[in-house]
């Protein structure tokens, strides 16, 4: 997540450098194929104007829908949290020797508490780990320029920023020695341990240390959690409709192509600086639309490990130190901060 409020000029420009080198290069060639008569033909306006029209409308259609795609992920990723803090709350009031003919030791009941917990806690971060694993449309599976260019987002603008924080938040720290390697070995090790959650809470109604009512009640919470899994996992397994996503690069392209062949005859008519002042204007209108359709494209994968991302690490690292305190821990871990201004 971006957490700064302006971009700035220089990190823009060198996000798009590239784009307004090939685009001035492009309209230089076409100004001077006109300027040596090379070229004396001319595409209306009309048509020019409607295709950018319609391109517009179209980009702002897929953008709309990519910022959905990630308003969406942050709001499940919100109600993780509250879902986590109501399930530390619940261990925390709900397990007691309310209902044990046999009270059991303050020790005891403080590790039934920091085992629930714990497990939660590896939960978040199996969950993170699971939602960055990369899809066949992701930018880093895709070929050539788009893959080098998106690993490095990655490295510098990314999941490459938090390294040293993701190794802290090894999950081998918040599960048992045989819970970690029963548990990770299955495909989908998230789901095993909202799982093992309710084995666990299953054997401590059996020892009545829970009751029925409190039984149910946390066994609810870890179905919502269930149900934001499967949420983020619906956003991240499912791309935007590739003929959406697809399309509109096309459509920009095509734009791009046609509006030097309307732009500069008509300001060759002006006289000859008028034309030459045309390259920088068409390439201009020309980065404009490349950014329109650049912006919804990076937007549309919130999952993906750069700079858009939600910042699941950072509140994974924020739920922790709330349930961690919940079990009167004063040794917590630092809450994660921006890098160059990037949240993850």
């Amino acid at each position: 997540m971006i957490e700064r409020r302006s971009l700035g000029f220089f990190r823009t420009l060198k996000m798009s450098w590239f784009h307004m080198v090939w685009l001035i290069a492009f309209s230089g060639i076409v100004a001077a194929l006109y300027d040596y008569k090379v070229l004396d033909f001319v595409i209306p306006w009309l048509p020019t104007s409607v295709i950018g029209t319609a391109v517009a409308f179209f980009v702002g259609f897929k953008n709309n829908q990519a910022y959905d795609r990630m308003w969406e992920a942050r709001k499940i990723w919100g109600a993780i949290v509250n879902s986590s803090r109501a399930w530390g709350m619940q261990v925390d009031g709900y397990i007691t020797n309310n209902f044990k003919e046999e009270n059991l030791s303050e020790e005891e009941i403080a590790s039934i508490k920091k085992k629930l917990i714990y497990r939660h806690i590896a939960w978040l971060y199996a969950l993170r780990n699971q939602l960055l694993q990369t899809t066949p449309w992701e930018h880093i599976n895709q070929r050539g320029g788009i893959r080098k260019v998106a690993q490095l987002y990655r490295d510098k603008y990314g999941i490459g920023l938090v390294v040293d924080e993701v190794t802290e938040a090894s999950l081998d720290k918040y599960l048992s020695e045989e819970e970690y390697e029963r548990l990770l070995k299955h495909k989908n090790a998230a789901t095993q341990i909202i799982n093992e959650q309710s084995r666990n809470l299953r054997d401590l109604r059996n020892e009545t240390i829970i009751d029925d009512f409190r039984h149910m009640d946390m066994s609810k919470t870890l179905y919502d959690f269930y149900v934001h899994q499967g949420k983020a996992e619906r956003i991240k397994k499912f791309p935007l409709p590739r003929q959406y996503a697809n399309l509109s690069r096309v459509f920009v392209g095509i734009f791009i192509f046609f509006l030097p062949f309307s732009m500069m005859p008509e300001l060759l008519k002006v006289g000859e600086l008028a034309l030459w002042l045309s390259v920088p204007i068409t390439a201009l209108i020309g980065w404009v639309y490349i950014m329109m359709e650049l912006v919804g494209d990076y937007s549309e994968n919130p999952f993906q490990g750069m700079a858009n991302d939600i910042p699941m690490l950072a509140l994974s690292r924020t739920i922790e130190i709330d349930l961690r305190e919940m079990l009167g821990e004063t040794e917590l871990p630092p809450a994660i901060q921006s890098k160059r201004g990037i949240l993850m």
